[in-house]
C-alpha cells in the first residue's frame, strides 16, 4: 500500500512500529492473565503495567476497563451505566445511534455542534469529542458542566479524538487503538468512578468477561507513548489542502468551527461522492464518504443532514495522518481538480 496516498486515516490508522514491537512481545507472553501460574501472574504484571501506561499516557486519573475497540466500549457504558439514557447528540457515531433507543436527540447547529444548555439532563448524556465525517470539536468542558449541574453523566466517544487531543471533560470516555496507530481489536471504556456502573461478573474487575488481550494492551500503550508532535504538521497540511479546494470551486463543511486538523469533509459540486470514490481510487488515492461503518450503504448521511448541509451525497472524507505529506497533498489536489474537471 502507498501510505503517502492514503487519505482515510479517520477510518483507521497504519500500526506504529513501536505498536508492533509491543504487539509481538505480547504474543510471546501468552499465558491467560488470569491463571493463578507463575506464567499467568507474570502476564497479569504484564497486563496491569500495560493498563497504568495508557493511564499515564492519557493523563487519565479514573479506571480503565480494556474492552474489544470503541463500540463495544459504548455499547458496555450504555448497558451498564446506573444512570438511564436520556439524550445522544444528533451527529454521535452509528455505535451510539444503534443503542439510543427513545433517547431524545440534540440538534447541532450549522457548524455541527450541540448548545451546551440542551445537555442539562439528569441522566445519561451521550456527546462525542470529535465527529468522525466533519473533525468538529464539541464544546465538551461546556457540556460536561452543563450535565453535572443537572444532576447527569456524560459520556464521551473519543475514538477521534484519543491520542490526538487532550481528553475531554466527561464521566465515561470511549477510545480505540486502531485510530492512533495501535491495532485493530482493543479499545478501553474509562471510567472515573466505578460507581456509575454496573458490574455483571467475569474479567476486568467485573466489568467485562473475556480473556484480556494481553498484545492489544501492550500495543495500545506503545501507540499513545509514541505521541502527537506529528498533529502541528498535519495542521499545516490540511491548512494547505483547503486553500487549494477552496481555489478549485470546493466547499469546506464547517469551515468555522473548532476541527481536528486531521479530518475535513468536503463538497464538490455536481459530483457525487460515490463517483468521486471511484475516481480517486482509481487514481490510488483511498478516500471516504461518511463513516467507515456506513460508508457502504446507500443513505444519506446523518450527520451532515443533521448539520443541514446542501447537497449531502457530493461530500467526502479526507483524513491525514502522520504518513501524510506535501507532495501527497499535491498529487491529491491535481486529482481534485481532474475529477471536478479544471484540469
Amino acid at each position: 500500500m502507498s501510505l503517502s496516498l492514503y487519505f482515510d486515516h479517520a477510518a483507521t490508522t497504519p500500526l506504529l512500529p513501536q505498536a508492533r514491537d509491543a504487539l509481538l512481545e505480547g504474543m510471546a507472553r501468552w499465558a491467560n492473565p488470569s491463571s493463578p501460574h507463575a506464567a499467568g501472574r507474570a502476564a497479569r504484571a504484564a497486563l496491569e503495567d500495560a493498563r497504568n501506561r495508557i493511564k499515564a499516557a492519557l493523563g487519565w486519573p479514573g479506571e480503565v476497563v480494556l474492552t474489544s475497540g470503541a463500540s463495544e466500549a459504548l455499547a458496555l457504558a450504555i448497558g451498564r451505566a446506573k444512570a438511564p439514557l436520556m439524550a445522544v447528540s444528533a451527529v454521535e457515531h452509528e455505535a451510539v445511534l444503534r443503542l439510543a433507543g427513545d433517547a431524545a436527540r440534540l440538534a447541532v447547529d450549522g457548524r455541527g455542534q450541540v448548545v451546551p444548555a440542551s445537555c442539562a439532563l439528569a441522566g445519561l448524556v451521550a456527546v462525542q469529542q470529535v465527529n468522525n465525517e466533519t473533525g468538529v470539536i464539541q464544546p465538551l468542558a461546556a457540556v460536561a458542566q452543563a450535565v453535572r449541574d443537572a444532576g447527569g453523566v456524560l459520556l464521551a466517544d473519543a475514538a477521534q479524538g484519543a491520542g490526538k487531543l487532550p481528553l475531554p471533560e466527561a464521566d465515561l470516555i470511549a477510545i480505540s487503538a486502531h485510530k492512533f496507530g495501535g491495532p485493530i481489536g482493543v479499545g478501553a471504556l474509562l471510567v472515573r468512578d466505578w460507581a456509575l456502573l454496573h458490574p455483571t461478573g467475569g474479567q476486568e474487575r467485573g466489568y467485562r468477561a473475556g480473556t484480556e488481550n494481553l498484545p492489544g494492551a501492550l500495543a495500545m500503550a506503545a501507540a499513545l507513548e509514541a505521541g502527537n508532535a506529528w498533529l502541528a504538521d498535519v495542521q499545516g497540511l490540511r491548512d494547505r489542502l483547503e486553500t487549494a479546494l477552496l481555489e478549485s470551486g470546493a466547499e469546506v463543511i464547517a469551515a468555522d468551527a473548532p476541527r481536528l486538523p486531521a479530518i475535513g469533509a468536503y463538497r464538490m459540486p455536481g459530483k457525487s461522492a460515490t463517483a468521486q470514490l471511484i475516481r480517486f481510487d482509481g487514481m490510488g488515492m483511498a478516500v471516504s464518504a461518511g463513516s467507515a461503518c456506513s460508508s457502504g450503504s446507500l443513505r444519506t448521511s446523518h450527520v451532515l443532514d443533521a448539520m443541514g448541509v446542501a447537497q449531502p451525497n457530493e461530500v467526502i472524507r479526507v483524513s491525514l495522518g502522520r504518513e501524510t505529506t506535501v507532495d501527497a497533498v499535491g498529487r491529491f489536489v491535481a486529482a481534485w481538480r481532474a475529477i471536478a474537471g479544471l484540469a
